[in-house]
């Protein structure tokens, strides 16, 4: 499968011949401005929450906001028209108030005629302590839709039941197993640990997210060949979740560190040596000290 045409500057690695990447150290409007319209089944990807990390430039809240929107409306433009667009966010927080960032932003996606088909909630019991409020352990994952036509796989996401072997007790199916044997739909709650200095996936990035996230997004909404694309990159973990399952991944980030870190993430994933928490791992239960998410 070929790739698009771009930009000589670009790093482009074609590592096999039914699994590509394309990243590159580049603004992601630069990026995304030579791609093809609707050539993106999935656009993934978790924006800087304008709170002066050490990747981002804090700016008023306004000036964030329109950023985002060029950004957006650069994602719907290369959105194919069967695709999702699923942008992960928390909280922007300004002298001790926060500010709801998919709350604020719904708005610009709406605007360009795209349907919510959830908002999916990551939980996570790691973070920051407060002393003023309560500490924040969850973020959101608008998932958007161009149109009533998209991709939905179920069956490579579900989890396991949570009495398998239950069975109709009367009626013409008793005896019969009432629940799919393949398991249930994960639902809209996601229970899986935050990437912190314990965890397998950790690299010198601040606000890195879980293979495991991407995973569920790829398998639930592309198919083996498809397009996947991150405007904010940071060090690769949608690129590497889309090659891991056959598509193909784009990416781009500011920071010519992390570009770098991705590149050596996809190439230990071709050597088989990276090292990712297994889908539907377990989560660390502290009654049991060799437990745990590493």
């Amino acid at each position: 499968m070929q790739v698009s045409l771009l930009e000589d500057t670009r790093r482009v690695s074609r590592l096999n011949t039914d699994r590509d990447v394309v990243m590159a150290s580049q603004d992601n409007l630069n990026f995304m401005r030579p791609l093809k319209k609707n050539s993106m089944k999935l656009i993934m990807t978790s924006p800087p929450y304008n709170i002066g990390k050490s990747y981002e430039k804090k700016s008023p809240l306004k000036n964030y906001i329109q950023d985002q929107a060029q950004v957006i409306s650069e994602c719907v433009r290369l959105l194919h028209p069967n695709g999702s667009l699923c942008w992960q966010v928390g909280n922007h927080v300004q002298d001790g108030e926060i500010f709801p960032l998919d709350i604020i932003l719904y708005h610009i996606f709406k605007d360009h005629g795209l349907k919510l088909r959830n908002r999916i909630v990551w939980h996570f019991e790691h973070g920051l302590h407060c002393s003023n409020r309560m500490s924040g352990r969850y973020e959101t994952i608008m998932w958007f839709t161009k149109g009533d036509d998209y991709t939905f796989n179920l069956d490579p996401i579900r989890v396991p039941s949570k009495y398998p072997n239950k069975k109709y007790y009367k009626g013409p199916k008793a005896g019969q197993l009432s629940s799919n044997p393949n398991g249930k739909n994960p639902g809209d709650v996601w229970i899986f640990p935050n990437v912190k200095h314990n965890h397998a996936e950790k690299t010198i990035h601040p606000c890195q997210f879980p293979v495991e996230l991407v995973e569920r997004l790829v398998l639930s909404m592309t198919d083996e060949g498809d397009s996947v694309f991150d405007p904010y990159m940071g060090v690769g973990s949608t690129v590497v979740g889309a090659a891991k399952h056959k598509r193909i991944g784009y990416g781009c980030d500011v920071v010519p560190e992390y570009v770098d870190i991705a590149w050596q993430r996809i190439h230990e994933l071709r050597a088989g040596t990276l090292k990712t928490r297994e889908m539907h791992k377990p989560i660390y239960d502290p009654s049991q000290p060799y437990g745990g998410h590493k």
